[in-house]
């Protein structure tokens, strides 16, 4: 957490901090942290689970990045700060402030800004390959992103609906919204970019019940080997968050229409890379049209 001193010579600089909830003692901002530091950025980090003061505002701060957790995203009796994660999400959006949710930061922005989450009938657990839908050629933070960029998944809610005039920009064949944007600066992941190994495994061990029928070391192995390949997409995505926070016209303003929610999907989960890329790349070709190349 940003010191008493670091906070006065942030202040004196002129530099405001970014804002950062974490939910889940679990689910720290780990590496995302340093990313956005070595980009410049100072971070303010409350964590709501260690019952740390949630700011009623997000005055004082330049940006908000929400973090993951085990609650699902109405769960307010169990985690009482979430009203208030959910009010700051929406001012970010009304006030054009650059925000980030991540896992359950992503499904708390769709439910502040009129979205809806559900259980999810297929839970994804572990590393996995996302695809970038067509409006994530002309989004500030994704445009540069490889088309299947690599991801860690660990969720059993996934986002059913999503806000009038959300773009949706990326998916996958087991869970249609993995990423999204809300307003011009807002974006909601429904994966993880943060961990580390020893993170997942803690969450293996901690979801023991639920991964039975798993092969828990099966995730864990291919978790720990895509760590690095994340790195590599993710860190400058990060860096690319740090710059429009210091000068949020990066942001463009979306192009997309509003839209009543995802399409249903009944395809099975696929994992294999060389799969998912063939698919995927077909999605992006038929969404060209025909006189694409």
């Amino acid at each position: 957490m940003t010191s008493a001193a670091g906070e006065k010579a942030v202040s004196q600089a002129g530099i405001r901090p970014i804002l950062v909830i974490e939910n889940d003692l679990s689910d720290p901002v780990g590496r995302l942290g340093e990313w956005l530091r070595k980009a410049g950025a100072t971070l303010d980090v409350r964590s709501g689970a260690a019952e740390d003061e949630i700011p009623e505002s997000l005055e004082g701060f330049a940006g908000l990045i929400v973090m993951g957790g085990w609650q699902n995203a109405y769960q307010d009796d169990k985690s009482p700060w979430l009203p208030r994660v959910r009010a700051l999400l929406a001012e970010a959006v009304a006030d054009g402030v650059p925000a980030l949710g991540i896992c359950l930061g992503g499904q708390l922005l769709a439910a502040a800004t009129g979205g809806q989450i559900e259980r999810a009938e297929t839970p994804e657990y572990g590393a996995q390959l996302v695809a970038k839908r067509q409006a994530a050629a002309d989004d500030a933070l994704f445009a540069s992103l490889p088309i299947t960029p690599d991801v860690l998944q660990w969720h059993v809610d996934e986002i059913t609906r999503l806000p009038a005039g959300a773009v949706l920009l990326a998916s996958s064949p087991t869970c249609e919204v993995q990423a999204f944007r809300v307003g011009n600066r807002a974006w909601g992941l429904q994966f993880h970019i943060e961990t580390e190994p020893a993170t997942v495994a803690r969450w293996a061990s901690e979801d023991s019940d639920a991964l039975a029928q798993y092969d828990v070391e099966g995730i864990l192995s291919r978790s720990a080997a895509a760590h690095d390949d994340i790195a590599e997409t993710w860190r400058p995505f990060a860096a690319t968050f740090v710059g429009v926070v210091a000068d949020p016209s990066l942001a463009a303003a979306p192009r997309s229409l509003p839209m009543a929610g995802p399409p249903a999907t009944t395809a099975g989960p696929i994992t294999d890379p060389a799969a998912i890329r063939a698919a995927l790349a077909a999605e992006l070709q038929a969404a060209r049209g025909p006189h694409a190349h």
